[in-house]
């Protein structure tokens, strides 16, 4: 393992990486299935090993004192429910050299039959990849799905990510659905 984090990521903690991002710069990477509050710190892992810039997209109401310090640390933005901050990344994407925005389309922890639809129209008007990232707590495996490069309608795009998570199995399996409503 080449950093501290994957070290800890595969010979501590047991998990297995699978993918990696070669060459892209910028993308939107969803991570599912979210349904543990450990999801984001196997992914922070995951992601810090990869060696890559990035920055999670958090719900602004973790961002009050004193967990406010906590989330920036983590590498958190706050985003809301207002459609401004498609605006807002597509702006932070375009304005850097290398950004990954990370997010988990579910949006809560608990079960979610419809998935946010942010991470495509961020993809579609910042012209990057959708990165499908996963965690697999029956196998224990962690990574890249898949590198969906040029987006096409939303429709195809659900229906395609739906089925690459089909074999996935999250911490608490009950709360994970691929059964999308678009």
């Amino acid at each position: 393992m080449k950093t501290i984090s994957g070290f800890v990521l595969v010979n501590i903690l047991g998990w297995k990486i699978i993918g990696e991002l070669t060459n892209i710069k910028k993308s939107i990477i969803i991570f599912a299935p979210h349904t543990s509050y450990r999801d984001g710190l196997y992914g922070k892992l995951y992601l810090m090993q990869l060696g890559v810039h990035y920055k999670f997209l958090s719900k602004k109401e973790f961002f009050k004192f004193p967990l406010n310090y906590f989330f920036k640390i983590y590498g958190s933005i706050p985003v809301s429910k207002t459609k401004e901050y498609i605006d807002y990344v597509v702006e932070l994407i375009n304005n850097s050299h290398e950004l990954h925005i990370v997010l988990s389309p579910e949006g809560q922890l608990a079960k979610a039959i419809r998935w946010k639809k942010g991470y495509y129209y961020m993809a579609v008007r910042a012209n990057v990849p959708i990165v499908v990232g996963f965690i697999d707590y029956k196998r224990k495996e962690i990574g890249i799905k898949k590198v969906i490069y040029i987006p096409t309608d939303i429709s195809t795009v659900r229906k395609e990510i739906a089925q690459l998570y089909s074999d996935v199995t999250a911490k608490y399996p009950d709360n994970f659905s691929t059964e999308l409503k678009i």
